[in-house]
């Protein structure tokens, strides 16, 4: 299939290359001279969290993508709001957020031993990585170098992370906003394979499904019906805030290949989920993986693609802070 090439505009074109320049310096090893034990620190810190907590890997991992799709990979998801200004962390998307203590605590430890050196930027991406390795994933390089934002906004994350509930081409969009294609968003939505989901980002597909007559009410046609049934035993409505369910049944502690069976199964939990099946392209790599033949291949993707996504709109050199807290600007 021949491939096209589209003129950008101009300020697209200043834009990438601003982009590039950033990415360019960040570095492997970074912080040698400033802070050489910085990785080992955060290593050796995240394994006693994840001990303690298994189930902290994904929200953390989470963490991390919930940060770089807004003003990209600059901890300002971590801000906490003041009093002009709500902040992402309590934009309605980013409410289930959970492990920004762990992060604090990982950020004190630096704080103690280099201070003022290592962003929270570098920490968040360090502790995902680490997060997956402790759940049993891939490895891949880190390069560092980030700088922590100085603006954080509950509206901006409102209006760009991805839904839920969004199909393929608005998830499509979303992700070609941030430099990232269709095979990352297939590769990524594998980080399901980690975590759980309160009701109210589901539920609509077990009670408030459209049927094609305009009747609401159903259950959502494009998941298993025996599945469904016992994720209602679970979610008892729409606005049951309490319950939980895993986005990986049965191993949602570890990182593996599992969550691609469940979708080609019609069994992954969010509608977003759902849509690789209703794709041709990321439906082949659902059912590719889900034969649980070709796991080396994806965990070298998800790293590569881990690798992308921590590069998103990095702030470098003098632009933004390095933090001494990660909850406030210095």
């Amino acid at each position: 299939m021949a491939i096209r090439f589209l003129l950008l505009p101009l300020a697209l074109l200043v834009l990438a290359a601003a982009s590039s320049a950033a990415v360019a310096q960040l570095e492997i090893g970074f912080y040698s001279k400033t802070c050489p034990n910085a990785e080992k620190i955060v290593g050796e810190e995240m394994a006693k969290i994840i001990a303690a907590a298994p189930s902290l890997a994904g929200p953390l991992l989470r963490l991390h993508f919930h940060d770089c799709f807004v003003r990209g990979c600059d901890a300002s998801v971590m801000l906490e709001s003041t009093e002009g200004n709500v902040a992402e962390k309590d934009a309605k998307p980013n409410k289930s957020l959970r492990g920004f203590g762990s992060v604090e605590r990982v950020k004190a430890k630096l704080e103690a031993a280099c201070p003022g050196i290592v962003s929270c930027a570098d920490v968040l991406t360090l502790m995902s990585r680490d997060a997956v390795v402790l759940a049993k994933g891939p490895f891949w390089p880190v390069a560092l170098g980030r700088r922590d934002g100085r603006v954080s906004s509950a509206t901006e994350a409102s209006n760009e992370l991805p839904p839920a509930s969004g199909d393929v081409p608005l998830l499509v969009k979303i992700f070609a906003s941030k430099g990232l294609n269709l095979k990352d968003l297939v590769v990524l939505s594998g980080a399901h394979t980690l975590g759980t989901a309160h009701c109210p980002s589901f539920a609509d597909r077990l009670y408030n499904t459209t049927s094609e007559n305009g009747t609401s009410g159903f259950v959502d046609p494009s998941l298993d019906s025996e599945y469904a049934d016992k994720l209602r035993l679970k979610c008892k409505s729409v606005d049951d805030r309490t319950m939980l369910s895993e986005m990986d049944p049965g191993s949602f502690k570890t990182f593996d290949t599992s969550y691609y069976r469940h979708v080609a199964k019609r069994r992954g939990l969010f509608r977003s989920d759902a849509a690789l099946v209703f794709n041709a392209t990321t439906k082949n790599y659902v059912q590719r993986i889900a034969t649980g033949k070709f796991d080396v291949e994806f965990f070298r993707d998800f790293s590569e693609s881990m690798i992308k996504m921590g590069d998103v709109g990095v702030l470098t050199g003098a632009e933004g802070e390095i933090r001494k807290k990660c909850h406030v600007l210095n």
